[in-house]
């Protein structure tokens, strides 16, 4: 397999841990260990402080796997199938489904995984785009024409990252029925999945609803466990997920025994993290529309449904790379420029999960007032 440098991911390693603002995060501030614990009952705290750090069962622990079932409405054990991160679970679905001679259509732009992976495999790969003008909306005529005899699977992925953009009911039915038409696997990337801003946006999972439907989920971002490295991918093809337990043999094997305890002391609290999840997202949002109306005419955003980041963009010849340096160099605040997503645009990524947005707002302010950003000034 040959695939391309991951971008973000070598941009952000090089910078995250370093920087004193990061402004382009994408998951939920994280827990601590003793926050975690605090909401454990006695029976798990004592479960997760004996624990034997052996080995754990492949698919994941069955308990880990009977929580998860409970996010979806059609999902029991052996429709879950867990691996080390949301990132693994990409990665091997790719490979058991696609080869030389398939196509798929993936919704960009998008996590780099989701359609370089696809084309490492030798699979032929179509974009189907959002564009800020018309507010990120997926145009659902577009994917239907990517469309081809050869199209093997479709790859969504709303809550939509970077946008922070959701699918209204109707263009989501439809896109279920383009895939069954298609007879085509349909991966929904729903690692956002209950961090709608408003609860009432929340779609179904795609598992669901699609009998070659995929859900892929993560504890790190909505339910702020990112440090945990679990994800998951639900599925009524039993079949898929047996395959894909296979190719997990060659990769992570099994996950680590602490992280599936912890995930299954969260997954049993979900209200409550979840819940702390949106305090810090919707009280970040008002500091950043207050930002956005400070600075009208020199940034602009499509306001998120979910999720906690956005992809605003900037009106300046200034090109938005020598933007991000600078801001990193002389402030310390990092940006995600649209590049990183091979997006030519003028947009970067801002990410709103972390309880220090004000103080690294007010940093990136200071960095675009010296570099004179501002429309007319």
């Amino acid at each position: 397999m040959r695939i391309p440098d991951f971008e973000l991911e070598r941009y952000l390693n090089a910078l995250e841990f370093s920087a004193t603002h990061y402004v382009c995060g994408s998951d939920v501030e994280g827990y601590r260990l003793d926050e975690l614990l605090a909401l454990a009952s006695t029976e798990e705290r004592t479960q997760f402080e004996k624990l034997s750090l052996g080995y754990t069962t492949a698919p994941g622990m069955d308990a880990l796997r009977d929580e998860i079932g409970k996010l979806y409405t059609t999902a029991s054990r052996e429709h879950v199938l867990t691996f080390a991160g949301a990132e693994e679970a990409i990665f091997i679905l790719m490979n058991v489904l696609l080869s030389a001679d398939d196509h798929a259509v993936v919704v960009w732009p998008a996590y780099q995984s989701l359609h370089e992976v696809a084309r490492a495999t030798g699979a032929s790969v179509s974009l189907v785009e959002l564009h800020e003008s018309a507010a990120w909306k997926l145009d659902v005529e577009a994917l239907r024409s990517a469309v081809t005899a050869k199209t093997r699977l479709i790859v969504i992925n709303f809550p939509h990252n970077p946008t922070g953009a959701t699918l209204d009911r109707a263009s989501f039915d439809a896109v279920v029925e383009i895939a069954r038409d298609a007879g085509a696997y349909l991966l929904s990337d729903e690692v956002y999945r209950f961090s709608e801003h408003d609860e009432r946006d929340r779609l179904p999972a795609v598992a669901d609803v699609y009998e070659r439907g995929i859900s892929l989920g993560v504890m790190s971002k909505s339910f702020a466990l990112a440090g945990l490295r679990i994800g998951w991918l639900v599925s009524n093809d039993t079949a898929l997920l047996e395959r894909c337990a296979s190719f997990k043999d060659y990769v992570s094997i099994c996950n680590s025994a602490p992280s599936e305890v912890l995930s299954l002391i969260a997954l049993r609290n979900r209200e409550k993290v979840i819940a702390r999840s949106l305090e810090i997202i919707r009280a970040n949002l008002v500091v950043l529309d207050e930002f956005f109306t400070r600075w009208e005419g020199t940034f602009a955003w499509v306001k998120p449904r979910a999720g906690t980041i956005a992809f605003p963009s900037i009106n300046t010849h200034m090109p938005i790379d020598k933007i991000a340096r600078s801001l990193v160099e002389q402030e310390g605040v990092v940006i995600l420029p649209a590049s990183r997503f091979g997006h030519p645009g003028a947009n970067f990524r801002i990410g709103f999960g972390r309880r220090t947005l004000p103080t690294a707002l007010a940093a990136f302010e200071k960095g675009a007032t010296r570099l004179g950003l501002r429309t007319g000034g």
